[in-house]
């Protein structure tokens, strides 16, 4: 059994947490590029262009690339030989992420959904844990945004809706979404599973970086498929039209009921932060 001193994770995953707020990862970068490059429209091109300036902004001058600084969510891979020495993995994660959002000047958005009081602190974190094969450990942080986040849903087909019906879904959803979580968006889909996990899949496919396509080239087709689809709605950055409505579309599937269908769509923003460490 290995062992992996918590102080190790705490240090590694809250200097990571402030790290992921100011520096936009370089797939998301060089998308953007050649979504500006691409594009006809000027006003396409201008926006595009400035969010690349605002990226360069924030991580010179050491700032949020966001006033959303997000959700914490963390996706782990915990080795069953691999075990944490001095503290738990929730409790170690946590304290984390919250002392990486208070000396990283981030803000706390998390609150009571009715009163809606600030929790303070911006917990709790949401930790999604699987247990794999091994003594390594890969703790993966998602900073999501509440814009973003507002657009996505969930829902049941029926098997007879197949690959048009999940298709029509995420069209619908891309457009009913509009300019509402800043555009160029990456769409994560998740397909199978159940109800509950067809969120996680649809919401984890979004690590994926901009630049690996899916393992699977029949799945990597589908997703060129969707973007292809998407784009053409003529979104556009911001909204204000164009070619560039989302710079990706990352799916991820799961065996499922034979009476069901599950299908998530989870919206992420341009400002798509994320970075993983093992240990």
């Amino acid at each position: 059994m290995r062992s992996i001193p918590a102080s190790t994770v705490y240090e590694q995953v809250r200097e990571m947490i402030v790290r992921v707020s100011r520096c936009l990862p370089g797939d998301v970068v060089q998308a953007l590029k050649t979504a500006r490059d691409m594009e006809d429209l000027d006003t396409a091109k201008e926006i595009l262009g400035q969010l690349l300036e605002n990226a360069e902004l924030a991580k010179e001058g050491d700032l949020p690339l966001c006033q959303d600084t997000g959700i914490a969510v963390f996706f782990v891979e915990m080795g069953e030989a691999c075990q944490l020495e001095g503290g738990s993995l929730k409790e170690t994660l946590t304290r984390a992420m919250v002392d990486a959002y208070e000396q990283g000047f981030l803000r706390k958005s998390l609150c009571h959904p009715l009163s809606r009081k600030n929790t303070g602190d911006n917990s709790p974190a949401f930790i999604h844990t699987d247990l794999v094969p091994g003594d390594s450990l890969k703790i993966a942080f998602m900073a999501k945004g509440g814009g973003s986040e507002n657009m996505s849903r969930c829902t049941m087909l029926t098997p007879a809706q197949g690959w048009q019906g999940i298709k029509d879904f995420v069209l619908d959803r891309v457009a009913e979404s509009g300019p509402n979580p800043c555009p160029p968006t990456i769409i994560g889909v998740g397909i199978g599973g159940s109800f509950d996990q067809a969120p996680q899949l649809a919401k984890k496919a979004l690590l994926r970086p901009l630049d690996v396509s899916h393992p699977d080239p029949e799945i990597a087709a589908l997703e060129e498929e969707l973007l292809q689809a998407i784009n053409e709605l003529g979104i556009g950055p911001m909204g204000l039209g164009g070619r560039t409505t989302s710079l990706g579309v990352r799916i991820s599937m799961a065996p499922c009921h034979i009476a069901s269908l599950p299908l998530a769509v989870n919206v992420q923003c341009h400002s798509s932060r994320h970075e993983e460490v093992r240990l």
